[in-house]
């Protein structure tokens, strides 16, 4: 049985961090550009029709096999098992399945590169040493599901060589891709669930520009040449100094409260602070799916179990 990570590692300081909300588009578009993730989004995923809830709700499986200690391997098979029945042929013929190893494996691969990202863009950048680190974490995290190995990149300069070659050779502009950056018409993120629906209508089109450009400056340049997108070296500029900014003023953010609930209740657990076999923490119901769609085993719906 592959080992979890725990408190020691790099992933749990930095994979449950808020600030990988900011990453979202990021993530998302990244994914969906692989072929066969794109056809099983653009023809199973029901995300376009509750964006926000559905983000949520998925921080904590997902967060989970990071987190989650000796339950991690269980938590694991969880999200294994939303993917079995994403499977069919696309429009161009091609067949996919959400748990082909290449496919499942590219996912997981974002997740893997957003705490490098997260300090590339939002923090003190990782050294080289703190990189390999991450990928051999993130390895490790893999492990926990039981897929097969066989397209995993054996060490970090590896990997470097396969996201790049991801990057230019495989990953194209599909439906699913242009449909997830669309956040033209996205409702109010719920930590300003309170503000009134004609304010969040005048803040909305500067907030989505904002989160459009600093997207931009995440993706590699093959993505943004894919994708049409002008990337300037004042945009290079201003958004290091944005950056710094941000991580400065990060740090003063109190360390219970930069981490999703998942990852704050490892910690707790981690200090002995609550008891080790505590429940682990659940999305609430305000996240749940539509109530059509909770028997659907795709969705991660906690509530099934009672």
């Amino acid at each position: 049985m592959p080992e979890p990570l725990g408190p020691d590692s790099l992933m749990w300081r930095y994979f449950g961090d808020w600030r990988g909300l900011l990453l979202a588009l990021w993530a998302g578009s990244m994914q969906n550009m692989h072929p066969q993730l794109g056809a099983g989004v653009e023809e199973h995923s029901e995300f376009f029709d509750e964006r926000w809830e559905r983000l949520y709700r998925s921080l904590y499986p997902i967060g989970g096999v990071v987190y989650d200690g000796p339950r991690a391997a269980e938590t694991a098979r969880l999200v294994r098992g939303f993917h079995n029945g994403i499977k069919g042929v696309d429009k161009h013929g091609r067949p996919y399945h959400a748990l082909n190893p290449e496919t499942f494996f590219w996912a997981h691969a974002t997740f893997l590169v957003m705490p490098i990202l997260i300090n590339e863009r939002l923090g003190k950048p990782l050294s080289e040493q703190e990189k390999e680190q991450v990928y051999a974490e993130g390895v490790q995290w893999y492990r926990l599901y039981g897929m097969s190995m066989h397209p995993v990149p054996p060490d970090w300069p590896s990997f470097q060589r396969y996201w790049d070659h991801m990057c230019r050779e495989v990953l194209e502009v599909n439906k699913a891709t242009v449909d997830v950056r669309d956040v033209s018409r996205i409702g109010k993120p719920p930590l300003v669930r309170w503000l009134p629906d004609p304010v969040w209508r005048l803040l909305r089109p500067p907030t989505v520009r904002l989160v459009h450009w600093f997207t931009t400056g995440c993706y590699d340049p093959p993505i943004r040449e894919k994708l049409g997108l002008r990337w300037t070296r004042r945009d290079e500029l201003l958004l290091r100094v944005v950056g710094r900014t941000f991580a400065v003023v990060w740090s003063l953010v109190p360390f219970r409260l930069r981490y999703h609930p998942r990852a704050r209740a490892a910690w707790l657990r981690a200090q002995g602070r609550i008891p080790a076999n505590a429940p682990l923490a659940e999305t609430p119901p305000r996240n749940y799916p539509p109530v059509e769609k909770r028997g659907d085993p795709k969705h991660y719906y906690p509530a099934r179990a009672t």
